[in-house]
């Protein structure tokens, strides 16, 4: 009996293990096949094949999608990271800021009930899948700040539940699809910083739910949609930095819930219209570089609620409106740079500065240097009193003869003037031949070679006793070759073209004074052709060339404002214990130096090639960022130039130019990154840090997800109002210093990128195109 007790026990386990076992196979299959026995957590099999496919086309460094198991389990429950579900099927991709590369794959139309894909802040490149377009629960595509090229799907405005659309910071082209007018639910769109072409399509005007429209820097053409009726619930319209053309249309009028309107660095022109004034809700109006005229509409002064208004750069004509003084929120204004005369309104003079009202030749109050004469209009604006017929009777009408006669005797009193100035000229001549005797052979210029040369560089010349010769362009102080040479000199720095001096002279002005190596300077001759194009650059973020000297004994002097704050390695590494640097005045430091190296790489054409912090200089203006040492290479000679210009400081000298005969763009962008570095970390590419130099200090920390032990403990003590800001420039900055070229973008789009990050305050604003 015992026994048999005993088989029954033993049978009944040995049922109920088996019994467990085939449950358990049942769950497991019933996680792969959708519909049978679903647990809660268990994923249909097309999406988990849609996730594979997705998994198999990135590349994941840093490993994060290493939960993602090749069984499906857990995928659904939490446990694979960045996916949601419900009732087994995916309904959100969430992966930000995970350094994942490779493309998107077409089979992503698996996941049919997807409502949100979130892949921003990555390194993903190819191009957006057409088969995005199939899914009919997508709700969101947030694909912003990665590497994504070619166009964009017309597919996607066939996603029926489509609300938010951001595809910026990316290298997409093409038209953008009209079809993107059929998604009706569309409340964002954010096309920004890509290469786009073509119109704005005037399907987008129909999405009457739109709330963000942004397609600034691209290179879009063509003219604004007509009709605008439809967006009235339109808050943000920015479509600045295009080539967008034709007139602002009236019936931007309508859109009554507008706060910000962008319009900056377009083509358009014609008037403003004057029912603009309905946009009661406008904060922010910026018209800047475009080509617009006629007068400034009166209405714009019942828009109560603008607190940002520019106008510069553009061709308005007529007096400002004493309406605008009823702008009582008004933080910034700009009218500079246009065709207005007349007296400013005081209210509008006692609250903005004369950079708000420069470029107006006519304009007058707005400073003690532009007092006002007079307080009638322009002899242009005068009314014309009509000839009363007693006026006309005592007038005489000239006859022909004494036409003649009158012209006759006008030129004569021409050609008496030219041959007394003629004669004047001869005999200043001969004189100074006497004086100066016989021209010598030595290679410098007589006065007479060298004053032309002098006007046609824009400067003026002195020609000393003993042959030196000093050539000043336009500066705030003008000074003798003896007082240059008499001056107090005091060693600031070495490099390798030479030392840098600070020059006080005997009436206490300063001058900074760079002294070039001998041996490796041109002759004078080639010297002079190419100093005196370099005295002709003008630009706030870069240091302006005063004067240059070429002494008797070929030393050859180079003059430039003097910077009481230095560097921008003093301003930041020797500092005081009590003194900060804000995360403003750094921002503001870091736009300056890439607006600098813009208008060298973009304008002129000039590599630097030896960018650091040492020749970044900060001046009084608002800790405005001037750099210094530019177009050196072009006045030492050429085998010179092929031994010094590919160092480069150390620290900051891209790893290519071990290799390389010359530095390019891309070697300055290397440089400008290391800078940024610096100034987010607050060390100097100089201290070695765990032996390792800083890019790749910077590199190693975020790779151990330490982000925060990167940035300047100074900046974290706001972390909680910049924490995006900071962590947005940072990656910037590393794409800049990433060791292949080919990966770093161009200075205009770093440009592009750190004016996105954070708006430029009103003191950048207003210098931006200031003269020096």
């Amino acid at each position: 009996m015992g026994l048999c007790f005993w088989v029954f026990e033993k049978s009944w386990r040995m049922l109920f293990l088996i019994q467990w076992l085939m449950i358990s196979s049942y769950n497991v299959a019933s996680q792969r096949v959708g519909g049978r026995g679903w647990d809660g957590v268990a994923i249909t099999e097309a999406d988990f094949q849609g996730l594979q496919a997705f998994k198999n086309e990135l590349i994941d460094p840093k490993g994060y999608l290493g939960s993602w198991n090749d069984s499906g389990i857990g995928a659904c429950s939490g446990g694979w990271i960045g996916i949601k579900c419900a009732k087994g099927q995916v309904i959100a991709i969430q992966l930000p800021w995970k350094g994942l590369e490779g493309r998107i794959t077409a089979k992503i139309s698996q996941l049919q009930a997807l409502r949100k894909l979130n892949l921003h802040d990555n390194g993903i490149g190819g191009s957006i899948p057409s088969s995005l377009g199939l899914l009919p629960n997508i709700r969101g595509v947030h694909l912003f700040n990665n590497r994504l090229s070619g166009s964009i799907p017309p597919s996607l405005g066939l996603c029926p539940s489509l609300q938010n659309l951001d595809l910026s910071n990316n290298h997409l082209s093409g038209f953008i699809p009209p079809t993107l007018g059929n998604s009706s639910k569309l409340y964002k769109i954010n096309l920004s910083h890509n290469s786009l072409f073509g119109s704005v399509p005037n399907e987008i005007a129909q999405l009457s739910g739109l709330a963000f429209l942004a397609f600034q820097y691209n290179n879009l053409s063509g003219s604004l949609p007509f009709d605008f009726g439809r967006l009235s619930r339109l808050r943000t319209l920015d479509l600045s930095h295009n080539f967008i053309n034709g007139t602002l249309p009236r019936s931007v009028s309508n859109l009554s819930s507008l706060s910000t309107m962008n319009l900056e660095g377009n083509n358009l022109v014609g008037q403003l219209p004057e029912d603009i004034g309905k946009l009661h809700n406008l904060s922010v109006l910026n018209l800047k570089r475009n080509r617009l005229d006629g007068l400034i509409p009166r209405s714009i002064g019942s828009l109560s609620n603008l607190k940002e208004l520019d106008f510069s750069f553009n061709n308005f004509i007529g007096e400002i409106p004493d309406s605008l003084s009823d702008l009582h929120v008004l933080r910034y204004f700009n009218v500079s740079y246009n065709h207005l005369f007349g007296l400013v309104p005081v209210k509008l003079s006692k609250k903005f500065n004369s950079s708000s009202f420069i470029g107006n030749i006519e304009l007058c109050g707005f400073s003690p240097s532009t007092p006002c004469l007079s307080q009638v209009s322009p002899p242009s604006q005068l009314p014309q009193e009509p000839i009363s017929n007693k006026h006309r009777k005592g007038r005489t009408k000239l006859g022909v003869k004494d036409i003649i006669l009158i012209a006759a005797g006008a030129l004569l009193l021409v050609m008496l003037i030219l041959i007394c100035t003629l004669l004047s000229c001869l005999i200043r001549k001969r004189a100074a031949a006497k004086e100066e005797g016989p021209t010598t052979t030595s290679g410098r210029d007589p006065p007479e070679r060298a004053e032309k040369r002098a006007q046609q560089a824009g400067g003026q010349v002195e020609v000393g006793e003993e042959g030196g010769k000093l050539v000043h362009f336009d500066g705030p102080m003008v000074f003798r070759a003896d007082d240059l040479l008499c001056a107090t000199a005091e060693v600031m720095g070495k490099s390798t073209y030479g030392t840098f001096y600070k020059a006080t002279m005997e009436d206490g002005n300063q001058v900074a004074v760079k002294r070039l190596r001998e041996k490796i300077a041109k002759g004078h001759k080639e010297f002079e052709v190419e100093v005196n194009l370099l005295g002709r650059i003008r630009h706030p973020n870069l240091l302006a060339l005063r004067a240059y000297y070429l002494g008797p004994k070929g030393e050859k002097l180079l003059v430039f404002d003097y910077m009481p704050k230095g560097s921008l390695a003093t301003f930041l590494h020797a500092r005081g214990p009590n003194t900060q640097v804000t995360w403003t005045t750094r921002m503001r430091i870091m736009r300056g130096i890439t607006r600098g190296l813009f208008h060298l790489h973009n304008n002129l054409n000039i590599i630097h090639g030896n960018l650091s912090s040492t020749n970044i200089l900060i001046d009084n203006n608002n800790n405005n960022a001037r750099i210094s040492d530019y177009g050196i290479s072009r006045l030492i000679t050429s085998s010179a130039s092929v031994t010094i210009a590919p160092m480069g400081a150390p620290g900051y000298r891209a790893p290519e130019l071990a290799k390389l005969k010359r530095p390019n763009t891309k070697t300055d962008i290397y440089s400008l990154g290391v800078i940024m570095l610096e100034l987010l970390t607050g060390k100097s590419p100089g201290d070695a840090t765990n032996g390792e130099d800083l890019p790749r200090w910077v590199a190693s920390v975020v790779k151990e997800e330490w982000t925060n032990e990167v940035f300047d403990l100074e900046l974290m003590r706001d972390a909680s109002t910049i924490g995006d800001e900071l962590l947005n420039t940072l990656k910037v900055a590393l794409y800049c210093v990433d060791p292949l070229p080919s990966i770093r973008p161009e200075v205009q789009l770093v440009l592009q990128q750190l004016e996105a990050i954070r708006a430029p305050d009103s003191a950048t604003s207003s210098s931006e195109y200031g003269e020096d």
